[in-house]
């Protein structure tokens, strides 16, 4: 039997978004062409491969074999055409990729373990920096891979998929203000003594920009330069803080309150550099993808909670946002 690349890599789009409809779009192809593509590759395995309902589909057993070894495959390869690859670039020369303060806290660290140490003979070089100088830089092919917000690279005409969800929240010390709430505006917060990030990071522009001249001003009781110190000052109670729903994966137990404004609900994209494609780069990009995928086939230490549940287990509300985040034990991807 001989499967083509394109069709597993449709293959475990669809297994991991849950619908055909969601896998075409991560893989930049028509419903139809998709699903004649999934058709096909059923037929070719003789066996069928999705149990499909009407709120998704689901791999048979078959499937999920297939997508096992489909993941195996495609790692050999990518590993393959870097290893190739290496001989035509020069050595010194490492994959450059930029992103926004967010995805820097936990994204770009978990996906350099698995990276770095799948492919020793390609060095990266991370740098932080907002969304819009991302793009700019992507297009003038001074950086591979970027991971902006969705709304600054719609227009850009560069190669982009959807990565994961970036959405801002509330934070705050257990049982002070936000006790009994799941959301508020952001007017509502600047009531309240405030702690936020330095005035030259990219959420704080972002949050600023987003706000315009008629929002309150906030009364910031000091900036500080790291998500982390800002968490930890939120939950010793100095003031309340804006911060991406990610970075609560691990740290002290807060309360936590959804963010009623639209500018708040946030995604990220993953974003390919206009210059010639490398091997390391595609491969570079799938490790993004596993790393901001619920089921990242990341190191246990890594792991990620599910995002449609509290850290400890508790079921995230309607608005998105969960009260009371208490996280225990090593950070989680």
């Amino acid at each position: 039997m001989r499967y083509d690349l394109d069709d597993l890599r449709l293959f475990l789009a669809v297994v991991a978004e849950g619908t055909i409809t969601a896998g075409a779009r991560r893989m930049h192809l028509s419903l139809p062409s998709a699903s004649a593509r999934v058709r096909a590759l059923e037929h070719h395995a003789g066996v069928p491969l999705l149990i499909r309902g009407r709120r998704g589909v689901r791999p048979t057993p078959a499937g999920t074999t297939l997508a096992r070894h489909a993941r195996e495959v495609i790692d050999r390869t990518i590993r393959l055409e870097s290893a190739v690859a290496g001989y035509t670039r020069p050595s010194n020369a490492p994959l450059a990729l930029l992103t926004g303060g967010s995805a820097m806290h936990w994204l770009v660290p978990r996906t350099l373990v698995t990276f770095l140490r799948a492919h020793p003979d390609t060095d990266v070089t991370v740098g932080e920096s907002r969304s819009r100088d991302t793009v700019r830089r992507l297009a003038d092919g001074t950086a591979d891979l970027g991971i902006v917000l969705e709304n600054e690279a719609r227009d850009s005409g560069l190669d982009r998929e959807p990565l994961c969800d970036d959405s801002l929240v509330v934070i705050g010390q257990r049982d002070g203000v936000l006790a009994g709430r799941t959301t508020m505006a952001y007017r509502e917060a600047a009531e309240h003594p405030m702690v936020g990030l330095d005035a030259d990071s990219a959420l704080r522009h972002f949050i600023e920009e987003n706000l315009g001249s008629h929002a309150p001003a906030a009364r910031h009781r000091t900036t500080v330069a790291d998500l982390n110190v800002l968490v930890a000052l939120a939950a010793a109670g100095v003031g309340l803080a804006v911060v991406p729903r990610r970075t609560l994966d691990a740290g002290p137990p807060v309360d936590v309150c959804g963010l009623q404004d639209a500018w708040a609900h946030r995604r990220l994209t993953l974003v390919r550099g206009a210059k010639e494609r490398l091997a390391s780069a595609a491969a570079l990009a799938e490790h993004l993808r596993r790393a901001a995928s619920p089921d990242g086939d990341l190191p246990g230490p890594l792991r990620r909670p599910r995002p449609d549940l509290a850290p400890g287990g508790a079921e995230v509300g309607a608005e998105g946002a969960e009260r009371r985040v208490g996280v225990v034990g090593t950070p989680e991807q």
